[in-house]
């Protein structure tokens, strides 16, 4: 057996009581996260955690369901006119914010205009569009400049970072500044007073909030119809006290146990899981290319001709090859834009001495490279353990700075130079939904200072992105897609670590848990 499904056994029995009495906790979800929640405003952050977060505070004008489709969810319907360049949608009755204010055009047009400044899909819809205006409370209209087909992809878009719904008076604060408070549009409220940082966070029901009336619940899309009056958020950054806290009953649901406790889960009684996604995870790794050594892409190529994807997705999600996927590219496996473009990059075996060199002959002088890694999500830490490992064979001076993930998503975010609290690299894992298409992927943002944290600059990615948006058909787009693999081999903006597949786990008594995104309507206890 692992040591770490050892020490969770041990945990488990240590800790073994009789379950909490279930009466008096019928009406509470207790659910432990992948982390502690630090950045409570979506748009200020691409973490998965706050976009979990937001789906339970705010609505979203489209859902998109699990055929990929963006399915009407604040709207009614719409309608298209002048040759595609007029957008008309319509509102549903009765939506209200949590501060009993109806939802208005008004705010769903300030909304996206504040989504659409941080967010690549966003940012190319504002590009193509001549006005946005709320002619009458219910109705909200975009012109556009030319076509733009992406259109409800972009109002359904549920990969960070989401379009929600907000107050007019809170999507007018600048999207680099956090609003300043939470008033959402959405099935549940955010109980800002019993928040403990660190240990908790608490949602309760929004009991005026409309749901859809009719249409079957797939992923975003669909009534979310909630039956619960709290969500408590239950933080277990340790393995072994949250395989406890399920065993015992004292959790409902918890998001993302390590692949290799998931055979001691599976075997107890009143313990099910499912895979979270079926598109899986795929792992990059992020270079900050405002500072050397990686503002260099020599050094860059370097570095990816060492990389040994099984290593890494081994590491992540244990041996079993069922679990992971390697060699990988840019885009999920088995969607309409993955190709194998370039992937002879990674060698069998890797190119370690070949590297080596290549890094000496890029230029590389023993600068520090400081490797952020959280220390609260396995994943992740497994991760950075493997690439700490890769910079040090290769014979680069590492700093390894093991933090909790909030500080990480925090610190992420300095453009400050390395010896001044900035950071040179770090690891991270993506939805396969959020990498399905050249704009969707945010690390695909390679427009210097306005992009994605590591702030790549490499302009031919960016016109290949513009390309992709105006192909005609499925064929021009995966021709387009093929050329950005190609180029992203060559320049290097992220490295890839391959895909793997992780399950979630809950209480036998949970039902209808929703599948696809972490989520809180539908779910019922029997």
């Amino acid at each position: 057996m692992h040591r770490r499904t050892l020490m969770a056994a041990a945990a488990a029995a240590a800790l073994a009581r009789p379950s909490l009495a279930q009466p008096a906790n019928a009406r509470v979800l207790k659910y432990v996260p992948q982390s502690d929640l630090t950045v409570t405003d979506p748009v200020l952050t691409t973490a998965y955690i706050t976009r979990t977060h937001g789906l339970l505070i705010w609505d979203q004008l489209y859902g998109l369901d699990s055929e990929l489709r963006a399915q009407p969810q604040m709207v009614q319907g719409h309608t298209i006119e002048n040759d595609g360049k007029l957008w008309t949608f319509r509102l549903r009755e009765g939506l209200l914010f949590h501060d009993g204010e109806p939802v208005r055009g008004r705010d769903c047009v300030a909304s996206i205009r504040r989504w659409a400044q941080r967010d690549a899909l966003g940012q190319a819809l504002l590009a193509r569009t001549e006005e946005m205006a709320a002619p009458d409370d219910r109705t909200f209209t975009i012109r556009l400049k030319r076509p733009f087909g992406a259109m409800l992809d972009a109002l359904g878009k549920v990969g960070p970072s989401a379009l929600f719904i907000m107050p007019e008076r809170l999507a007018t604060t600048s999207p680099t500044q956090p609003i300043p408070e939470l008033i959402g549009s959405g099935p549940f409220r955010w109980k800002g007073d019993e928040r403990v940082v660190g240990a908790r966070v608490v949602y309760e029901k929004f009991t005026r909030y409309k749901p859809r009336e009719s249409e079957a619940v797939s992923w975003a899309a669909g009534p979310k119809r909630v039956h619960f009056d709290r969500v408590e958020w239950q933080v277990m950054p340790d393995p072994g006290t949250a395989t406890a806290a399920l065993q015992n009953g004292e959790v409902d649901w918890w998001e993302n146990p390590p692949n290799d406790l998931l055979p001691l889960l599976e075997g107890h009684r009143n313990i099910s899981t499912m895979r979270a996604t079926p598109l899986g995870t795929l792992g990059t790794g992020i270079f900050n290319q405002l500072y050397p050594p990686f503002n260099n892409p020599a050094i860059r190529r370097a570095v990816l001709g060492a990389v040994n994807q099984a290593d890494f997705m081994t590491a992540a999600a244990g041996t079993d090859p069922s679990l992971w996927r390697a060699p990988v590219g840019i885009f999920t496996p088995d969607t309409p834009m993955a190709t194998r473009a370039s992937l002879d990059v990674f060698g069998t075996p890797p190119g370690l001495e070949r590297s080596r060199q290549a890094l000496q002959d890029a230029g590389y002088k023993g600068e520090q490279v400081v490797l952020m890694s959280p220390s609260d999500q396995p994943v992740l830490s497994a991760l950075g353990d493997v690439c700490h490992d890769l910079l040090k064979k290769l014979g680069m001076n590492v700093d390894y700075v093991v933090s909790d993930w909030g500080t990480l998503v925090q610190r992420r975010a300095s453009k400050a130079p390395p010896e001044q609290g900035g950071w040179n690299m770090f690891n991270t894992t993506w939805a396969g939904l959020d990498m399905i298409n050249p704009v969707t992927t945010q690390v695909l943002r390679t427009s210097g200072e306005s992009g994605f944290f590591g702030w790549a600059d490499i302009p031919r990615l960016g016109e290949l992105r513009e390309e992709w948006l105006d192909a005609p058909d499925l064929e021009a787009q995966k021709s387009v897609a093929r050329e950005i693999q190609s180029v992203a081999m060559r320049e290097v903006p992220f490295l890839p670590l391959g895909q793997y597949f992780y399950k979630t786990a809950y209480r036998k008594d949970l039902r209808d848990v929703v599948d696809g995104l972490f989520v809180f309507w539908n779910a019922r206890r029997a």
